[in-house]
């Protein structure tokens, strides 16, 4: 059943962490593939990691381009809810900290949706390889705080999210005035990439130092 089933916790301690970071797996994938593929890899100090596990290893069942069904939009709303509690219950416990929502894929596209309803809004959000669920002309939420940091990523032959789905949602973070980044990387195997994860990395570092994220790690 779609939805939030358990959360791992990595990095230091919120009690002593200068950011917070919120990552979510794709479909098939786990908490732990994450920790080792994205987490692991970053150099950045003081960040206290919270990584949902999907329950069956997937936050809905439908691929993220197909038209919202009644059955797609209760997976959703249920996968959405464990993660704005994720977000509460971290930041919870280190009130005022910097909070960074992130995810590969499936996990991207969650993160995104959490962001386009306007609530509990993260201070920036990491969407590797990742588009808005559903089309166009879904009815959609499309509540994204102004001048949100959003570092938008995606494979020029993604498997799963077509570079047509990557620049919709790009425009859609146009129009609501997010502060964007995007990179399509060329023939990029369906994984997070060095360059990625480099941006990730700057991101954390520059909002555990009290800066706003410049977003300008090199491809």
């Amino acid at each position: 059943m779609p939805g939030v089933a358990d959360i791992l916790f990595r990095g230091v301690e919120p009690a002593k962490a200068k950011v917070l970071c919120v990552f979510v797996h794709g479909r098939g994938q786990s908490p732990e593939e994450m920790e080792a593929a994205v987490i692991r890899p970053l150099s950045a100090r003081d960040v206290a990691c919270a990584l949902p596990r999907a329950g069956d290893k997937t936050w809905y069942n439908a691929r993220a381009v197909d038209p919202l069904t009644d059955t797609t939009r209760a997976e959703l709303a249920a996968s959405l809810e464990g993660l704005a509690s994720a977000v509460a219950d971290l930041r919870g416990k280190a009130p005022g900290l910097p909070l960074v929502l992130g995810g590969f894929s499936q996990g991207a596209c969650l993160s995104l949706e959490h962001a386009f309803t306007g609530h509990a809004a993260p201070d920036a959000v990491v969407a590797f390889t990742g588009c808005r669920v559903g089309v166009t002309t879904d009815d959609r939420p499309a509540a994204l705080p102004s001048g949100l940091p959003v570092y938008l990523s995606a494979g020029s032959a993604d498997p799963w999210i077509p570079v047509s789905a990557f620049a919709e949602t790009a425009a859609a973070l146009g129009l609501a005035e997010a502060r964007l980044r995007c990179d399509v990387f060329p023939a990029r195997p369906h994984e997070v990439s060095d360059a990625e994860i480099a941006l990730f990395d700057s991101i954390l570092s520059d909002l555990a130092a009290g800066n706003s994220p410049r977003m300008e790690a090199p491809r």
